[in-house]
């Protein structure tokens, strides 16, 4: 399979990254006046209200990434892949990037063909809500998303305890000075407390709900803000 870009590594700033992933969620984005440096909006959760997505989206004031989640790794409706793909496609114009599971990308050679003549960037991801691989799973796993050349590789783990936060943020000091950029964050007792560390450590994206959280852990938009506010003094 051909790469959408090239596999050398390239500065990617820290940014934030709103969640966008009900129509609440989205009356939300529309009205915020000093929106994140992205919003991640999630395809899956508007199979039934596409409409109202498409004219949400033109209101957007930030650039997107769109994704539709394979259901192993919290995808809502249980889609397909076909239908996924679609999803993908049909809303294209709109994406500054497209996030695509480790699992899923090699199966999207149309997609991803498409995607390099829009010049649309490319995310490669991954999530176990389940436990904290080990570190050579994660090691192997970013390896394998390396290959494809992403602007980052974006883990999302299991953080239950303080052994498993541990163990993900010696994967991301290992990894951060490696050959692609890490978005890195965990789920569970310990998921905030992994937002807030990785973002100080330079995570390359941080992802924050705009209301009601989508993971167990994950901060509000003004929290991640207030934090920020309070660790650059």
């Amino acid at each position: 399979m051909r790469r959408i870009a090239s596999t050398k590594k390239k500065p990617f700033a820290p940014r934030l990254v709103g969640v966008i992933a009900s129509p609440a969620a989205l009356e939300r984005a529309v009205r915020l006046r000093t929106p994140p440096d992205f919003f991640e909006v999630r395809l899956d959760a508007f199979v039934y209200s596409l409409g109202q997505l498409r004219d949400g989206l033109s209101r957007l004031r930030a650039p997107l990434i769109l994704t539709a989640r394979h259901p192993l790794e919290g995808g809502a409706g249980e889609l397909n892949f076909s239908t996924r793909r679609e999803l993908l496609r049909n809303f294209l114009g709109y994406a500054t990037f497209v996030d695509l599971e480790l699992r899923s990308v090699r199966r999207m050679k149309t997609l991803l063909a498409e995607m390099r003549r829009h010049q649309t960037g490319l995310i490669i991801s991954h999530h176990d809500f389940c436990t904290t691989p080990s570190s050579r799973k994660l090691r192997l796993l970013t390896k394998s998303a390396a290959a494809l050349g992403p602007s980052f590789f974006k883990i999302v783990v299991r953080t239950d305890t303080a052994e498993q936060l541990e163990q993900l943020a010696a994967f991301f000091m290992e990894a951060r000075g490696g050959e692609v950029n890490i978005a890195a964050m965990g789920v569970g007792k310990w998921g905030l407390q992994s937002r807030l560390q990785f973002d100080r450590l330079g995570s390359a994206c941080t992802y924050v709900s705009l209301g009601e959280a989508n993971a167990e852990g994950q901060p509000s938009l003004n929290q991640l803000r207030r934090a920020r506010r309070a660790y650059t003094k």
